[in-house]
């Protein structure tokens, strides 16, 4: 597999130096056989700009400088969406109650803690974005970085868990009889988070296509 790479890579490199474009190469390579996500990666190693020789582009790289921004970055997103999420669900159990639970001792700690966090996370969190946001803006080639890209798919995944989660949640709730008022808009809360926070980094992850 790694040999095969490589003689892409070469070809690639091959047919750029003799001034082949990329859409004869793309051709010649589906011809061949190779898969166009194959290609497309290959191709992507160069950057489409008018030079004697091929111009290699920015590799990902893994920097500890980086691993600790967008550590911090996400982390402090988790906590903010989740505490986020507790409180509205406070609030909500507070504008429809359960008469059965006694929850006044309960709401006060689980709302404290919750506005707490909020307070320090949720800045800490927009801190954060705008320092990596001015970094990036000026060197377009730190969104390669490793650290960014795993956290990224990794926060997708999590938000994409957590919405088809809710929706379980609605369903089993709907098909039980259990759809209150309160049951609702807790499900619809859940839910706004999860959507928000998956639409903004997949709409993220598509600027690094527009990067030259």
């Amino acid at each position: 597999m790694a040999s095969s790479t490589q003689d892409l890579e070469q070809f690639v490199r091959t047919a750029l130096e003799k001034g082949a474009t990329r859409d004869q190469i793309g051709k010649a390579l589906a011809d061949a056989g190779w898969a166009p996500e194959q290609t497309r990666s290959a191709l992507s190693a160069y950057a489409d700009v008018n030079f004697m020789v091929p111009v290699p582009q920015p590799r990902p790289y893994l920097s500890a400088r980086d691993a600790f921004l967008y550590l911090v970055l996400f982390t402090t997103l988790y906590m903010s969406a989740f505490h986020l999420g507790s409180l509205v669900f406070e609030l909500i159990n507070r504008a429809f109650p359960d008469p059965a639970q006694l929850r006044g001792i309960v709401f006060t700690t689980t709302v404290r803690w919750s506005v707490a966090t909020l307070l320090v996370a949720f800045p800490v969190f927009m801190l954060m974005s705008i320092k990596i946001g001015r970094d990036v803006a000026r060197q377009p080639a730190l969104r390669q970085s490793v650290v960014r890209r795993w956290l990224t798919y990794l926060t997708l995944f999590v938000a994409a868990v957590s919405l088809i989660i809710d929706l379980i949640t609605l369903v089993d709730g709907v098909l039980g009889g259990e759809a209150t008022t309160r049951f609702v808009l807790k499900v619809i809360v859940a839910g706004v988070i999860a959507i928000v926070v998956f639409g903004y980094y997949l709409w993220d992850l598509r600027q690094d296509e527009r990067v030259p």
